[in-house]
């Protein structure tokens, strides 16, 4: 399944431009899972980070 909103700012990719969201992402995790919105668990680790949804699981980089 493909995103359907933005991981930063928790709106709906369609109908908004998020290139400023796009940009910050480069140096953040994210903070909203993509599929359902909700707001996320974020770890931020040495080398990387973490996020977990409670609907979809961990992300990792």
């Amino acid at each position: 399944m493909s995103a359907v909103y933005c991981d930063r700012c928790g709106e709906p990719l369609e109908g908004g431009s998020h290139t400023a969201c796009a940009a910050a992402r480069t140096l953040e995790p994210p903070r909203f899972c993509p599929r359902c919105r909700r707001r996320m668990k974020v770890q931020v680790l040495p080398r990387g980070w973490s996020a977990a949804c409670v609907e979809h699981g961990v992300l990792t980089r």
